[in-house]
């Protein structure tokens, strides 16, 4: 039988209103990641929370020991949950994030979070490299408009382009209800 982790990425303060670097949708996002959190603990699955800290304190967000860097309220890790300090895109680079999947014999993640379009993407593509099952729940991820060539491409759009590809060849994408429900079943 699959062993199945719920992988929270960066549901940080300075992605809120009144932090440094806002997010569209994140208040969504993470009323939705704290109802996957509640059934990932109420049906045993392993819960990671990851969290970013960029190495020096000139960052334009997620400082080091600054309170936007802090994991939101809405998602608060339990005491016996697992938290991974990351200071790069990637979840995996130079954390503890896959010897800790490793260790409780996980085989199938489920990813939410932020950036859509950044750390959610990147985790969701070396998970499904290092082999384990993915899924992605979009409704509980969130992005930002992006510039590209002078053009602004919505947050909407930046959210929909990646998780489209996503769902093309790395991992299955669901709502918030969808995985809820199959978590019932």
């Amino acid at each position: 039988m699959p062993k199945r982790a719920l992988i929270v990425i960066d549901i940080q303060n300075d992605y809120f209103p009144g932090g440094k670097w806002t997010l569209s949708g994140i208040d969504a996002a993470a009323d939705n990641a704290a109802k996957l959190l509640e059934a990932a603990r109420s049906s045993g699955d392993l819960v990671i929370h990851v969290r970013h800290e960029f190495p020096t304190a000139d960052a334009p967000f997620f400082a080091p020991g600054s309170p936007g860097s802090e994991i939101h309220a809405k998602v608060k890790p339990l005491p016996n949950e697992h938290v991974t300090l990351k200071h790069y895109i990637n979840s995996f680079r130079e954390t503890d994030l896959k010897a800790v999947l490793e260790k409780h014999g996980v085989t199938d993640v489920v990813i939410c979070g932020a950036m859509s379009h950044m750390c959610v993407d990147a985790a969701t593509r070396a998970s499904n490299d290092l082999g384990y099952a993915c899924t992605v729940v979009h409704d509980a991820c969130a992005s930002r408009d992006l510039e590209f060539n002078g053009v602004t491409v919505p947050a909407a759009q930046a959210h929909a382009a990646f998780m489209s590809a996503l769902q093309f060849g790395y991992a299955v994408s669901v709502s918030t209800a969808e995985l809820l429900a199959k978590v019932k079943a």
